[in-house]
C-alpha cells in the first residue's frame, strides 16, 4: 500500500455535507482513509472571471493500492458523484479532490503533477497537510513548518471551521 495525501475543497451548496460525503467515499476497497485534518474555511486563491464564494478544505491521507494516474481516476468519480460540473479555472464547484503527495513520487506528466503544482503557494492545503502530516519533509527537502511561514502564504485568509461540538454550545 502506498501513502497518499489529498486535499478537498467545497465552496457550492452545503459544503461541508460535500467534504463528508466525498470523503466517505475515498474509503474503498482499494483505499483506507487513515487520518483527516480539520475543517478551514479559506478565501478564495486566483483571479476569476467571476467572484467565488469562500472554500471549505480539509486534507486526508489515504493507504492506497492504487497507482497514481489510477487514483487520479479514482478521486474524478468522486467529484462526479458529488455533483461536480465543469466550470472555470479556480471557479466555484461543489467538491474538488487534488492529490497533493504520492509516497515519495515526483510525476509531471500532463494530466497529472505530484506534489501538486500549487502545494507550495496555498495555506489552506498547506496548514490541512500539516495537521494530518507534522514535521512532514515536502520531496524538494522544504519542511512544512516553513512553506507556512512565507510571508505570501501566511498571509492568505483561513480559519478554522467550527466543530459540531463548538456548534452545540452556542
Amino acid at each position: 500500500m502506498s501513502t497518499a495525501y489529498l486535499s478537498l475543497g467545497s465552496n457550492l451548496g452545503d459544503r461541508l455535507r460535500n467534504l463528508r460525503d466525498a470523503i466517505a467515499q475515498l474509503e474503498a476497497a482499494h483505499s483506507h482513509v487513515s487520518n483527516i485534518s480539520p475543517v478551514y474555511e479559506s478565501t478564495p486563491v486566483g483571479e476569476t472571471r467571476e467572484p467565488v464564494p469562500a472554500y471549505l478544505n480539509c486534507a486526508v491521507r489515504i493507504e492506497t493500492s492504487l497507482r497514481p494516474s489510477d487514483l487520479l481516476a479514482f478521486t474524478q468519480s468522486v467529484e462526479r458523484a458529488g455533483g461536480r460540473e465543469p466550470s472555470f479555472r479556480w471557479g466555484p464547484r461543489t467538491i474538488d479532490i487534488d492529490i497533493l503527495l504520492y509516497d515519495s513520487v515526483t510525476l509531471d506528466s500532463p494530466d497529472l503533477t505530484i506534489p501538486h503544482s500549487r502545494l507550495n503557494e496555498r495555506r489552506f492545503a498547506l496548514r490541512t497537510l500539516a495537521d494530518i502530516a507534522p514535521g512532514l519533509v515536502l520531496p524538494d527537502g522544504t519542511r512544512l513548518e516553513e512553506r507556512l511561514s512565507d510571508p505570501v502564504v501566511a498571509a492568505q485568509d483561513i480559519g478554522l471551521w467550527p466543530t459540531e461540538s463548538d456548534e452545540s454550545r452556542d
